[in-house]
């Protein structure tokens, strides 16, 4: 396998302001993903910055929170950006140990800006097991967080170092659509969000003479670092950047507000694109028998599922039950709204359906019992003993009440074949000369 060249480490350049010290804001977060514009509430976010020259210059950090402090929100930060740095020597180095602090609501991950748009061979060698080593890392230390990939854009004239290997990267449309390719499946493979720079570039380019590019057709001019910056604002907050206050000196009112326009179109208005996927959750009512109600979930991308069945009783199942079907029993009648939350990561998301119990409990068949009904839960058969009674009759429904076993009788001990009948929850009705029992009958 060919290994391609990548630039030697940059010369890491000054930013475009002083360097101001911020206390480090530890609070984590519970994260529940929510449509948020324009919110009057200050908010708060604390970010871990793992990159190279691509997040250095300029001082991207900075130039987020100087945004999110015109908005009237608080970002601080750390950040590691070696120049030149790729995501296998962030596994190896300072990153790690910044990431193990824990506490972070926003971890942003960028690659070096070559590696991504290589042979897929060579990315799955090189950049894959690495940006998912990078997100477990995170996960790890702080469950809460969130992981958000970088993505970057192609150089101006392509990567013609490269290009004689791998021709597609001989042009700017070329290096940026495997750039984009690559970040957007590293986010949905790994479960991070994307923050989609590389995007907003693309339609500045498409639609704007303003330049983003510094002199080597690689780094970002500072409108290049004001757009990415008003995307990550935008990926932090989750508001719209067209009111943003601040403009750094050096650019021009007419480009701020075209390149907060790009961000507005991009990232805002389709916030649900980039943003991690929600755990999905729903549930059908199967059957209500008598008291108990027989739930159907369905659940994907979850880790834990809650059940609140509306009476006062809540049930956390993990994620190996997710997919099983669920019976309550309401102990009287009435009207109940059950909710079903999906969890994955601390993104919660819900179903609601209300369920009428309008009968009386149903007494249940027990050994001390003046019937015996054993064993319950029961695999092949059930043994039914009315001990002094005479039995007259016995009959099983389904839990859509179709009848699928019955019998006439007159004895006092009788047993009924549970053989071909899928597992779930049954209703034995019991006749007898002393009155009618009622009992539920568990499948396995």
């Amino acid at each position: 396998m060919k290994t391609y060249p990548i630039n030697p480490t940059p010369k890491r350049l000054p930013p475009y302001f002083r360097f101001r010290a911020k206390p480090r804001f530890c609070t984590l977060l519970l994260f529940v993903f929510v449509f948020v514009q324009n919110s009057n509430a200050q908010q708060q976010r604390s970010a871990l910055f793992i990159g190279n020259s691509y997040t250095e210059v300029n001082n991207l950090p900075q130039m987020v929170a100087d945004i999110a402090e015109s908005m009237g929100d608080q970002l601080t930060y750390r950040s590691n950006t070696p120049g030149g740095c790729t995501f296998q020597q962030h596994c190896q180095n300072q990153s790690m140990q910044l990431i193990s602090q824990g506490g972070w609501d926003i971890v942003v991950l960028q690659e070096q800006s070559q590696y991504p748009s290589f042979p897929q061979q060579q990315v799955e060698n090189e950049v894959f097991p690495y940006a998912q080593q990078l997100v477990e890392a995170v996960y790890h230390t702080s469950p809460c967080a969130e992981p958000m990939f970088y993505m970057t854009w192609g150089r101006k004239n392509g990567d013609q170092q490269n290009a004689q290997y791998f021709p597609i990267l001989g042009t700017y449309e070329g290096m940026d659509s495997m750039l984009c390719l690559r970040y957007t499946y590293m986010a949905d493979a790994y479960d991070a969000s994307l923050c989609p720079v590389g995007r907003v570039w693309n339609r500045l380019r498409n639609t704007t003479g303003i330049e983003l590019y510094q002199a080597d057709g690689s780094h970002p001019s500072l409108a290049g670092t004001y757009a990415a910056a008003c995307a990550f604002y935008t990926m932090f907050f989750l508001r719209d950047p067209d009111s943003i206050g601040f403009i750094p000196n050096g650019l021009t009112l007419n480009d701020a507000q075209t390149i907060r326009q790009a961000a507005h179109d991009i990232v805002f208005t389709q916030l649900d694109q980039w943003k991690r996927r929600p755990p999905k959750a729903r549930f059908d009512i199967e059957a209500v028998i008598g008291n108990d109600v027989i739930l159907n979930p369905i659940v994907t991308d979850a880790d834990t599922i809650r059940w609140d069945f509306g009476d006062g009783t809540v049930q956390t199942v993990p994620t190996n039950q997710c997919q099983l079907s669920c019976t309550h029993h309401y102990a009287t009648a009435g009207t109940y709204v059950i909710t079903l939350t999906a969890r994955r990561h601390c993104i919660e998301s819900s179903w609601q359906e209300s369920v009428t119990i309008d009968e009386t409990p149903v007494s249940i068949a027990t050994a001390d019992a003046a019937t015996a009904v054993y064993p319950n839960p029961a695999y092949s058969h059930v043994c039914i003993d009315a001990k002094s009674a005479t039995l007259h009759s016995l009959v099983l429904t389904d839990a859509t009440g179709s009848i699928v076993r019955s019998q006439t009788l007159d004895a006092t001990n009788a047993t009924i074949s549970l053989d071909g009948l899928p597992k779930g929850i049954y209703i034995l009705k019991i006749n007898s000369d002393q009155g009618t029992t009622v009992s539920k009958i568990v499948k396995h």
